[in-house]
């Protein structure tokens, strides 16, 4: 037989050749598939058309309110702290020595009149002693005036004379010194006032000089706050202080004076305010606080205080780049703030008049964000 090992070859390549041409058809369709398959879409009734790029309205990220920037008078003041201290404190004391305090009439926070008597001295020996300086002043006075009877007679010289005299001054001097020691047995309110401290004990025997009580004069307060030299040079007389006292009540003074001078340590300087001494005030000597003095009144750019988000340190709001629109786009500003009064805050820079901002929801927001605003106001 004869062999044909031509044709046997050609029959051996048929099927190798149908594999790779099937296998470059399918991927070039895959490669026109992918080239051209995200700008092709068939609609719901099967036609085709491509595909277009369409803008539409950004959503709102949040819904917040706002408020227009105005303005209004408001108070210029100055802030500072100090002590509450009494006007005048008097010190009483013990003016006699060696006698035994038999009586006290008063307590620290009795309110006393004038002349009212706080406390008492035993006087037994202080009376006995002035009877007998007495019976000795009435004899000298006795001798000096049949002395002096005797004068133009001769009988006594005059240097006798003068003698008996003398001795009378003297016994009347010590009668003198002795009564005073007994009014002195009774201590005696100078003023009108409030016993601030007590020192006075029965029994204990007083010292000239010695503390008995304390009290403040009039039951009158001030207010003792510490200014640096800028905020000296706006104080006046009869401005208004207001006291954020620390059991949280206000009480209310008027300045009188402040202090000549700047402390040479501290730099500040005094500024002295009459507390108003009204029933229920609960100012007390002793109490540290925090005063407000109203200067004078000036215009204020103003918003909500909620509008101002503090974020690293810094204030700011956030402005809406089309008031007046439901939907709009906000930009933070930063914002120097000034006077707080209540709800409302001074912004002395960073936006001006008319200027509308985000109020709740503010402290949300980005810079950016498109917003959905719920009240079309602009209050």
């Amino acid at each position: 037989m004869e062999h044909h090992p031509h044709h046997r070859q050609s029959n051996n390549q048929v099927p190798h050749r149908s594999f790779r041409f099937w296998m470059i058809v399918l991927l070039g369709i895959a490669g026109l598939v992918i080239l051209f398959g995200g700008a092709i879409v068939v609609n719901a009734g099967g036609q085709r058309k491509t595909a277009t790029n369409t803008t539409s309205q950004p959503s709102a990220a949040l819904t917040v309110s706002s408020a227009k920037a105005r303005e209004e008078q408001w108070p210029e003041s100055v802030k500072a702290s100090g002590a509450i201290a009494p006007w005048q404190e008097a010190v009483i004391g013990a003016e006699i020595n060696g006698q035994r305090l038999v009586a006290v009439n008063v307590n620290v926070g009795d309110k006393v009149k004038k002349g009212q008597v706080l406390a008492r001295f035993n006087t037994d020996t202080l009376q006995a002693e002035q009877a007998e300086l007495n019976a000795n002043w009435m004899k000298a006075e006795s001798d000096r005036k049949r002395a002096v009877e005797l004068k133009d007679s001769g009988a006594l010289s005059s240097q006798e004379i003068e003698s008996f005299e003398n001795l009378a001054a003297v016994a009347k001097a010590r009668l003198d010194s002795k009564n005073m020691q007994l009014r002195y047995a009774e201590v005696i309110a100078p003023d009108e006032g409030v016993i601030s401290s007590r020192t006075a004990t029965i029994g204990s025997v007083g010292n000239a000089g010695a503390e008995l009580f304390r009290m403040i004069l009039k039951n009158r307060l001030e207010w003792r706050g510490e200014l640096t030299a800028s905020q000296l040079v706006q104080m006046d007389t009869k401005q208004v202080v207001t006291l954020n006292l620390p059991d949280g009540t206000v009480a209310h003074a008027i300045v009188r004076q402040t202090s000549p001078s700047l402390n040479s340590n501290s730099r500040m300087a005094l500024v002295y305010a009459d507390i108003e001494q009204a029933n229920d005030s609960h100012a007390m000597a002793g109490m540290y606080a925090d005063g407000l003095i109203v200067l004078r009144q000036s215009t204020a750019t103003i918003i909500p205080a909620q509008s101002v988000v503090i974020r690293d340190g810094h204030s700011y709001v956030f402005k809406l780049q089309q008031p007046g629109a439901a939907i709009t786009g906000v930009r933070m500003v930063s914002v120097t703030t000034g006077r707080h009064i209540g709800s409302n805050i001074e912004i002395t820079s960073g936006i001006k008049v008319e200027d509308e901002v985000a109020v709740e929801g503010a402290g949300f927001l980005n810079d950016g964000d498109h917003v959905r605003i719920s009240n079309q106001s602009g209050k």
